[in-house]
């Protein structure tokens, strides 16, 4: 099985009301949630980690995760609310507001021994329950005691307007990247973490730290993939209308980390042993999702009779 450990809330994206005034629409999101969603949905056998609420939006959750076909029983619930995250487009780029103030994300407490890590494929964590101390530190016991079985993914996912110490967040960045097989970042986290610093210096440092695979998403210019034996690969990104871009990301990765999977590819040795020929189709099948992700408003992954590969 493949798992994603971190954040599942509410988006409340933007539309447009009958009178043509702004107005926002409820959406379960939250980026290790929609990887979860997305390798599910895709025929991946998935479980998600996390802190889930008992509320009326936890039940919303709960709900879109089951009809998703992503399995729970891993998870926590409680009676702590929802964290809340309203989206604004700017410039075709997602911008959060964010309401996480005592929620099942921010309580949530990893249960040593509960999770059955030898069948465990990969764990994915990332993004916002990573910016604070708590989630960070549960976070990272949970990738120590899964590394022995399990491909460690990584998307830091990075939220600015949340982080309150960047030097310590980068430093924290850094160190859940030294853990990580397979790291993704956006063009726009790359530029948060590294400023300018070209791809490539930085793609080949962290592949001597340890990674197998390194890969950058541009939007609309594609994704470049940077790997110790299989080299540098781009692959381009659809041409597609945009809804809007949220999500776009985790399902890239989610699809990924399918593609590897059912080429057998997932395992930290394999990993580390794949050939362009399969690395090349699994970063374009991964575009192909994240593309048709965009054509519809919020995190709504493909499922699998939508997409086809050729593996």
């Amino acid at each position: 099985m493949l798992i994603a450990c971190g954040d599942a809330l509410i988006d409340f994206v933007p539309t447009r009301n009958a009178d043509g005034r702004e107005a926002v629409m409820p959406a379960v999101g939250g980026s290790c949630l929609n990887v979860a969603i997305g390798m599910a949905r895709l025929g991946a056998p998935t479980g998600f980690v996390g802190g889930i609420s008992n509320d009326l939006f936890g039940s919303m959750i709960a709900e879109h995760a089951a009809a998703s076909n992503a399995e729970l029983g891993l998870a926590t619930r409680s009676d702590h609310q929802t964290t809340l995250a309203f989206v604004r487009m700017v410039a075709g780029e997602s911008h959060y507001a964010f309401y996480d103030a005592d929620t099942a994300t921010r309580n949530w407490t990893y249960r040593r021994g509960t999770i059955p890590f030898a069948t465990v494929e990969a764990v994915h964590v990332g993004s916002t329950t990573l910016v604070n101390d708590q989630g960070a530190a549960e976070a990272k016991a949970l990738i120590m005691d899964a590394r022995a079985a399990s491909t460690i993914s990584f998307d830091p996912n990075c939220r600015p307007n949340l982080v309150k110490d960047k030097p310590a967040y980068l430093a924290r960045m850094a160190e859940f990247a030294r853990h990580a097989d397979l790291i993704k970042m956006s063009d726009v986290d790359f530029a948060y973490l590294f400023d300018d610093e070209p791809y490539q210096q930085r793609a080949n440092a962290l592949l001597a730290q340890g990674a197998s695979l390194v890969v950058i998403t541009r939007g609309n210019h594609g994704a470049i993939a940077w790997h110790a034996g299989a080299g540098q690969i781009e692959v381009p990104a659809p041409n597609v209308e945009i809804a809007d871009t949220i999500g776009a990301g985790d399902s890239f990765q989610a699809a990924l980390l399918f593609a590897l999977y059912k080429q057998g590819r997932i395992g930290r040795q394999q990993l580390k042993d794949i050939s362009a020929e399969d690395l090349r189709p699994a970063l374009s099948f991964a575009a192909k999702c994240a593309g048709l992700t965009c054509t519809r408003p919020g995190a709504d992954p493909p499922w699998s009779h939508e997409v086809t590969w050729n593996w």
